[in-house]
């Protein structure tokens, strides 16, 4: 197990060594993570060696760190269970919604068409120029 320590500033690194020390899960200095000792981590160390500490650790448990809001993308599920009743009137509501939903597709057309006649004027008009009268 290999425990990386971001040790200095990604301010002024290039952008791929950026990338690199972001893929290590490494965002402000003094931040650090476990990995498994395999041969693509120790390649994305060496590449970025100079703003790294690396120190080898004992079997030490791998913190699986989630994206998002961490307790609050746990919480997210429990919550979304709504009672039967609820369930019914959002989709008596849903279909309720389609024929707006149609009416207001019926003007972007109308607007697409004005366009396409416009641009057809445009390329149609030419100008002429001396050379043409020759």
């Amino acid at each position: 197990m290999l425990k990386v320590t971001l040790s200095k500033s990604m301010i002024g690194a290039v952008p791929k060594n950026r990338k690199t020390v972001n893929a290590l899960g490494l965002r402000k200095i003094g931040q650090s993570n476990t990995f498994e000792d395999t041969a693509s981590i120790r390649g994305m160390i060496h590449q970025v060696k100079h703003l790294l500490t690396v120190e080898e650790v004992e079997d030490q448990p791998i913190v699986r760190r989630r994206r998002g809001n961490g307790a609050q993308a746990a919480a997210k599920p429990a919550a979304k269970k709504a009672p039967a009743k609820k369930e019914a009137v959002k989709a008596e509501a849903k279909t309720e919604e389609k024929p707006k939903a149609a009416a207001k597709k019926a003007p972007a057309k109308k607007a697409t068409e004005a366009k396409s006649t416009t641009a057809k004027k445009a390329t149609t008009t030419k100008k002429t120029t001396k050379k043409d009268k020759e």
